[in-house]
């Protein structure tokens, strides 16, 4: 071929491939078009790009022929990593970085030689705020309005994310970046988080290549519901002392440093979400004694108020017109809301109030510390002067979920059960180990939103919604230790990381037409010169479970709660439109929302009511729903919808109770037709659930020998009362297991009787004063001739998993019996009953609570 005929060639194929990938202006190429070597960018206008047609030349001889490659898809030159992360249910004065307590040396890291931002906001809740932030979307413009767990059938509340609303995820890999995910998945809707799918909004689905976490609310850190990708991994199998917040920093780094030794050139987009400080508060032994050795909360919490405030005066984290809001003592400011003051507590509740917080204080700094090693393997990789990393000190404000007492079990909570006082001492030597699924009380989250009102899901106010943020990039943003006070929220996140890439948001992705990203960059707060310019995101609306706020100018209209966030009940909540009192700060003279301006400017407040409806049908949030436990049991869409018989055979674990049989309210028959070896035979045939609260079927595994191969059923009403039915030791050979229990329904929370029979004969009958009112575990699965995670029994009946049957389920089917749905649907009378009822079984869960300390 002659010399200007390659030229020629050359050309075309180079116009040729542009033309096809969709060149912009911005695009770069590098290396000969259609050689292996051989990178583009992209224009962004179409994700993913089309293949590009073959630019060479094919003739009948591969020697007459000239072989084209696609050019590989990179990034633009010199677009950095990106480290995003997260921590969960952090209030804004807990870590140290804004004016805490609590050590968090990683967080000032990056504070120190970045920015640190005071006026950032979330949605106040978990899922939602997630949602936001991957997308760049206001959380029910992307369905999730409420968690996933409360979803209901309406385009802001149903938690599935729109595919014309792609994430960072998508965006970012189709660029060429490595994208990877860590930790807490709450974005996978709770009916689609079984193995048999579907994956599209899984994180694999969602853009990131690769998945290491769990999926769901919470998880045990000693035992988790652990992914890897789609599959269910337990690594904690046979590995004592083995935590998730270590594990999953370290399958991080060595994530980064692979990638980093097989293609250096790659940027990694690194999305690291750990559960941490979310319940259960599971740090190891060693920092619970690191932080009980520091005494930072035996002053009580109103004391740790007044000294979070002074640091955050000192470090200038508040500014010198703020003032720290009242603590709640009933008055109309808040609603009646009321938590009970330091000094009015005995010596027993101080002693339990300062181990919960102690536990807790633990695992922020332990998470921390977990977080900065990843950090530190940033650097130790040379990668650290180019890698944005955004730490995120919380999802949402402080959580209450503990309710006023705090709790063992956070599951007590979620079905209306408080714990009494005295009782929680039975697990107070473990308090934090794999023998507790703890949560603090709710006066230390008024505490940890200092200076603010409120906490985790009031949308409505700061101590809800706002968290502290530091942002580094060496060489990009400057002002280094600096201080930045616009007003920003978690939607603003995207267009950041977008800016600082050189990656436009795309037009199309997969074919559909991507709708606008409604964040706005805060690339423009990085120069020192704009350090104290107004912000560039001017309105934003708040909303959750019928609570509300409209954020503009410097201005915040808010609903004040009609619920408290550590009460869960059923009652009848007030008119979601007209039932509730609306405030008024002048947040740029009053930062922390202390002063009420509503009696006084009353047209104000009504522009700025007008601007929240404006704002809440742009973007989904109507209609207005401040229902909670209702909602927690609506119908669903999922693999088991409308089904009342289940059959199974063999083994089968690992499955999400969205698609395992519920007995939960309702009769139900298990019948499991086994076949015994010679020898005898023992393990879990079915279950449900764990150490804090579920049901299995098994056979015993005995004690040296002695009474292996019994049957049994084993219901466990959330670590506070177990309740056994015990049947003969099963010779070799075909034999039929029943469990049939009557319900004394409708109604949640009700008790009832079961019978355990073995080849057609009665062996056992017990009755129940009280079942599960809403929920088992959700970290927990329903497995089928194992038991993979916590066991069901602690000191009779004790087995360690996991707990596999050793004979052959020939088949095993679970039949329901739910009640009629209009009796069904007469709940409140029940449910407010629940929690005063149940409540007792702790005392009666005594001894085996006493034996479990023995163990």
């Amino acid at each position: 071929m002659s010399r200007n005929r390659c030229i020629a060639a050359l050309l075309f194929f180079f116009f040729a491939a542009l033309s096809v990938v969709g060149a912009a202006k911005a695009q770069q190429v590098t290396g000969v078009l259609g050689s292996p070597s051989a990178t583009t960018t992209l224009g962004g206008k179409q994700l993913p790009p089309p293949d590009p047609k073959f630019g060479g030349v094919i003739k009948e001889k591969a020697s007459e022929s000239t072989p084209w490659w696609p050019p590989r898809v990179v990034p633009p030159k010199a677009a950095p990593n990106v480290l995003l992360i997260m921590s969960d249910d952090d209030g804004f004065g807990a870590p140290s970085t804004f004016g805490g307590v609590i050590p968090t040396p990683a967080l000032d890291r990056i504070a120190t030689s970045g920015l640190r931002y005071t006026n950032f906001h979330s949605t106040s809740l978990c899922s939602p705020t997630r949602a936001a932030l991957i997308t760049g979307r206001n959380h029910h413009s992307v369905g999730f309005g409420v968690v996933g767990e409360i979803a209901t059938g309406y385009p802001g509340y149903d938690s599935i994310i729109p595919i014309e609303k792609g994430t960072i995820g998508t965006i970012l890999k189709d660029n060429g970046y490595a994208t990877s995910w860590f930790g807490k998945d709450h974005n996978t809707p709770f009916f689609a988080n079984s193995q048999a799918g579907p994956f599209e909004q899984w994180p694999n689905g969602m853009g990131f290549e690769y998945f290491y976490g769990f999926v769901g609310g919470d998880t045990s850190q000693w035992q988790p519901n652990l992914f890897r990708n789609t599959t269910p991994i337990y690594p904690f199998q046979g590995n004592p002392g083995w935590n998730l917040t270590t594990a999953m920093a370290d399958e991080a780094i060595q994530y980064m440093k692979q990638l980093k030794e097989l293609a250096p050139e790659k940027p990694f987009f690194v999305y690291y979400v750990p559960g941490g400080t979310h319940a259960p508060h599971h740090p190891t032994k060693e920092w619970i004694d690191k932080i009980s050795a520091m005494h930072l909360f035996d002053d009580g919490w109103e004391k740790l108020r007044e000294t979070i405030f002074a640091n955050q005066k000192r470090l200038g984290i508040m500014p010198e017109n703020a003032q720290l809001t009242p603590w709640p003592d009933g008055q109309e400011i808040y609603g009646g809301a009321k938590l009970p003051r330091w000094d009015s507590l005995s010596f027993e509740e101080k002693k339990l109030f300062i181990k919960q917080a102690d536990v807790y204080g633990a695992y922020q700094a332990y998470t921390d510390h977990q977080i900065g090693r990843v950090i530190q393997a940033v650097e130790d990789l040379g990668e650290l002067d180019n890698t944005l990393i955004i730490y995120i000190s919380g999802d949402n404000g402080a959580s209450a979920e503990g309710m006023v007492n705090g709790t063992p079990n956070e599951f007590t909570t979620f079905n209306g059960i408080e714990v009494p006082i005295k009782d929680q001492f039975l697990w107070y030597e473990f308090w934090g180990s794999e023998r507790t699924f703890p949560h603090y009380s709710a006066a230390w989250a008024w505490a940890l939103g200092t200076p603010f009102k409120w906490m985790k899901e009031v949308p409505s106010h700061f101590g809800g919604t706002a968290q502290g943020v530091a942002m580094s990039w060496p060489g990009h943003i400057g002002d280094p230790g600096g201080i930045r006070r616009q007003f920003h929220h978690v939607i603003d996140i995207v267009p950041t990381i977008l800016e600082a890439t050189g990656i436009p948001a795309p037009e199309t992705i997969k074919g559909i037409k991507q709708l606008p990203i409604e964040g706005t960059s805060m690339a423009y707060t990085w120069n020192q010169a704009n350090a104290g310019v107004p912000t560039r995101h001017t309105t934003q609306y708040f909303e959750m479970l019928g609570n509300r706020a409209i954020y503009h100018d410097g201005w915040v209209a808010a609903t004040t709660p009609a619920t408290r966030p550590w009460e869960l009940s059923s009652a009848k909540p007030p008119d979601v439109i007209t039932g509730y009192r609306w405030e008024l700060y002048n947040v740029i003279e009053d930062p922390t929302q202390n002063n009420d301006l509503a009696a006084t400017m009353p047209d104000k407040l009504k522009q700025m009511q007008g601007i929240f409806y404006v704002e809440a049908a742009k973007y989904n949030v109507l209609p207005l729903d401040n229902t909670t436990l209702t909602r927690w049991n609506t119908p669903r869409p999922s693999l088991k919808a409308g089904r009342t018989e289940f059959s199974y055979a063999g083994g089968l674990t690992g499955v999400p109770a969205s698609t395992a049989p519920s007995i939960i309210d309702k009769s139900y028959t298990i019948t499991a037709e086994v076949t015994i070896p010679e020898g005898g035979a023992e393990g879990m045939i079915v279950t449900q659930g764990g150490r804090f609260g579920g049901y299995g079927l098994f056979l015993s595994k005995g004690d040296f020998g002695v009474g292996r191969g019994k049957v049994v059923f084993l219901y466990n009403l959330l670590d506070l009362k177990r309740t056994t039915w015990e049947g003969p030791e099963l010779a070799a050979g075909k034999h039929t297991i029943v469990f049939d229990f009557k319900s004394d329904g409708p109604g949640l929370a009700k008790g009832g009787t079961g019978v355990l029979s073995v080849d057609g004969k009665e062996v056992a009958r017990n009755s129940m004063e009280h079942t599960v009112p809403i929920t088992f575990p959700e970290d927990e699965t329903f497995d089928v001739g194992e038991d993979t995670r916590t066991p069901l029994a602690l000191i009779e009946y004790r087995y360690d998993t996991p707990f596999k049957f050793t004979g052959t389920i020939d088949k095993l089917t679970v039949k329901l019996e739910p009640f009629p749905p209009e009796e069904s649907a007469k709940p409140s009378a029940a449910a407010q009953a629940a929690p005063a009822a149940v409540a007792p079984a702790a005392a009666a869960a005594a001894a085996p609570a006493s034996d479990a300390q023995k163990r």
